[in-house]
């Protein structure tokens, strides 16, 4: 029995570390903030000109101009992924 908690708590100890390796929601910096700004304004939206009722859609539009020219720089976009299934 004694080998038996030995074995969990040796279990234990080295999966705490992966695990906190593993999460990702960190919360962004100023300067990432500001550079998906400049990349959305640079992709044609600007809050200023934004009408309230295509806000929505004038951002997605823009987000996924960004998301686009990422992919095809090669760069890497920020949200979630999954491994193993085609990027949208």
């Amino acid at each position: 029995m004694k080998s038996l908690v030995q074995a969990v708590v040796i279990a234990a100890t080295l999966a705490a570390p992966v695990a906190v390796f593993a999460q990702s929601n960190q919360p962004l910096t100023r300067a990432q903030v500001r550079e998906q700004l400049v990349q959305v304004e640079k992709a044609g939206y600007n809050p200023a000109r934004s009408n309230p009722n295509e806000y929505p859609l004038n951002i997605q539009a823009a987000e996924a101009r960004v998301a686009a020219q990422n992919a095809a720089v090669g760069g890497v976009t920020s949200g979630t992924s999954e491994q193993g299934h085609a990027a949208q």
